[in-house]
């Protein structure tokens, strides 16, 4: 008995977590189906669990073949979720036969849930027919009276009215009336295939009003999916918890942003390729034009650039870079020194960044939410204020716990943008070298130029949180002081650590020193490779390197190498210094 009230209170204190389960038909080419509920509802962070109506061979040519999953075993599936996993909300893609669509009608009376959302799948995106005129009439017979929302396309909603032609807005009004009639208490009908529209328009009805959801159209083929992760989605945000509208809204952003970074990408010879849902697909391509992973021997030279010098000697940073490592560098960092207040706000555990991975012209910028603010962003939540006089209005764009990501709007700040712009042009010079690239402090300018990395202070966001935003396979340095500093940058996932400043440096105010015996004090407590930073020249180089630390495995300059008038001379001598001293 005393087993069973430990075991209640400790349920009691366990997150519960929003859960999607997706009733559909599995896409072998995985642009759509399960797939893509799968991905659409890891993307909103939201726990997604399946079961498969029917196995389908699929590419992005058509579908060749159709194997539907038998009912019983269908009831089977539904019943192992539905009983045990706290399922909030069931979403239904391709219910291929009378006996499935029974089925799950009575697992949803024995076994209810909050929402029910029907993508009434009846023809695929290259145009196979996937649900015929009987499957129709179950459909409308059975399901369409449990739904909370019903999400047909031109062609379904056509379909599902007996073959009603939509060819304007008007036509969808009228259609989504019509279709609210069947018993659904809400019907976006979809017009990506509105014909002549610019634009891609949806009609929203929830028994009273009419919403009109405009955005632009994209001009992509990767379009495959649209429709299963559009209804994924609006079941994901209903899940956590969202009313139906900005549910939908989010979801039609959510889609237009993923379709708009997929435009480019090529996956199949087919007329219809799919889209990627997460994001990352280009980021992973862009990482694979060097070795991935961190090597401490790329510590030996690190040439960090400063923006004033640049400016001193009117040359590019570009130019900068391509001298440092044309001269030896072995690692690049970009430094950024300007009057702008750069903060992460952090509540209750939540960070809020900028991540612009799709309009990266206009910059990128982090901020800080007041401290006033009681409630956590949600999707779709707007929020306007003052930073440094000037205005900025947020817009809660992905909710991935413990990360809220936003899409931010202000005031065009140049010095970021090109500051953006200069990244991504030394990415370039640095990867066709094979060296790898780091920005100091910058988070957001890191992630919207896929940096290999970051280099962050003591008073910059912690090395655990920016892993969170950056992954594993991107390289974090922490600037330390002490032994203690050390240690905790090894617990919160650091890659090395540079110590400092050793020696009196003019680039940072106020900067203490350590000395040659902090140094090496900060180096035999750390358990991570160390880099020595900070007042380091030719002249006192070779006595950092001999200190006797075998994790020291390089020196971190910046005036030595930039505040000078050639930075090739000046790097081919330090790379040589050091390489003389790390073999003695």
């Amino acid at each position: 008995m005393q087993e069973d009230r430990t075991l209640m209170a400790s349920n009691h204190t366990k997150m519960k977590i929003p859960h999607v389960l997706t009733v559909a038909g599995s896409d072998s080419g995985a642009g759509a189906g399960i797939q893509a509920d799968l991905k659409a509802c890891a993307a909103r962070g939201v726990y997604c669990s399946t079961v498969i109506t029917a196995v389908t061979a699929q590419n992005t040519v058509g579908v060749q073949g159709v194997n539907i999953v038998p009912e019983d075993f269908v009831a089977e599936q539904l019943k192992s979720v539905l009983s045990d996993m706290q399922v909030d909300v069931v979403k239904t893609g391709m219910l291929p036969s009378l006996g499935i669509i029974s089925v799950l009608n009575q697992c949803l009376k024995e076994f209810p849930v909050r929402a029910l959302v029907v993508d009434p799948v009846m023809v695929s995106t290259s145009g196979d027919v996937l649900a015929g005129p009987s499957i129709l009439a179950e459909l409308r017979e059975e399901l369409l009276h449990m739904a909370d929302i019903i999400t047909p396309n031109l062609k379904e909603a056509s379909a599902l009215l007996g073959g009603q032609q939509l060819e304007t807005v008007s036509d969808m009004r009228a259609a989504a009336k019509l279709l609210h009639e069947m018993g659904p208490r809400n019907v976006l009908v979809k017009g990506g295939h509105l014909p002549d529209s610019s634009d891609a328009i949806d009609i929203f009805f929830d028994g009273q009003d009419f919403y009109e959801l405009r955005s632009s159209r994209i001009k992509t083929r990767n379009t495959h999916g649209t429709g299963c992760s559009l209804a994924s989605c609006i079941a994901a945000e209903l899940a956590k918890g969202s009313g139906m509208l900005p549910a939908v809204k989010v979801a039609k952003r959510y889609v237009e942003t993923a379709l708009d970074y997929s435009k480019d990408i090529v996956i199949g010879n087919g007329p219809q390729g799919p889209f990627d849902h997460l994001l990352r697909l280009k980021s992973s391509v862009k990482s694979s034009c060097r070795q991935v992973g961190f090597n401490p021997s790329d510590l030996l030279l690190y040439a960090v650039t400063d923006s004033r010098m640049n400016q001193k000697w009117s040359r590019s940073i570009t130019d900068a870079v391509k001298a440092a490592i044309e001269g030896g560098a072995t690692i690049v960092q970009l430094r950024m020194t300007n009057s702008l207040l750069h903060l992460i706000a952090f509540m209750i555990g939540v960070v809020v960044l900028q991540i612009d991975h799709y309009n990266a012209h206009i910059g990128s910028l982090n901020i800080t939410i007041p401290k006033r603010r009681k409630t956590m962003p949600s999707p779709g939540m707007e929020m306007s204020f003052k930073k440094a006089s000037r205005l900025i209005s947020l817009k809660c764009f992905i909710n991935f716990p413990p990360v809220l990501i936003c899409a931010v709007e202000w005031e065009k700040d140049a010095e970021t943008r090109e500051f953006l712009e200069a990244a991504k042009a030394c990415l370039e010079i640095c990867h066709s070298h094979g060296i790898p690239l780091l920005i100091n402090d910058r988070i957001d300018i890191a992630l919207a130029c896929d940096a290999d990395g970051v280099h962050v202070g003591q008073s910059d966001m912690p090395a655990s949180v920016a892993r969170t935003f950056l992954g594993p396979e991107k390289i974090i340095g922490v600037s330390c002081k002490t032994p203690e500093q050390a240690h905790q940058a090894w617990i919160d996932g650091a890659d090395y650590i540079g110590c400092g400043g050793v020696f009196p440096t003019n680039t940072k105010a106020n900067n203490l020193t350590v000395g040659l015996d902090g140094l090496k004090t900060v180096c035999e407590a750390s358990k991570l490779p160390v880099v020595a930073i900070g007042g380091i020249g030719a002249a006192n180089a070779r006595a950092v390197m001999e200190i006797g630390a075998f994790n020291l495995r390089g020196v971190a300059v910046v005036s030595a190498l930039f505040d000078r008038e050639c930075i090739l001379t000046e790097t081919r001598k330090f790379h040589a210094l050091l390489k003389e001293a790390a073999s003695m």
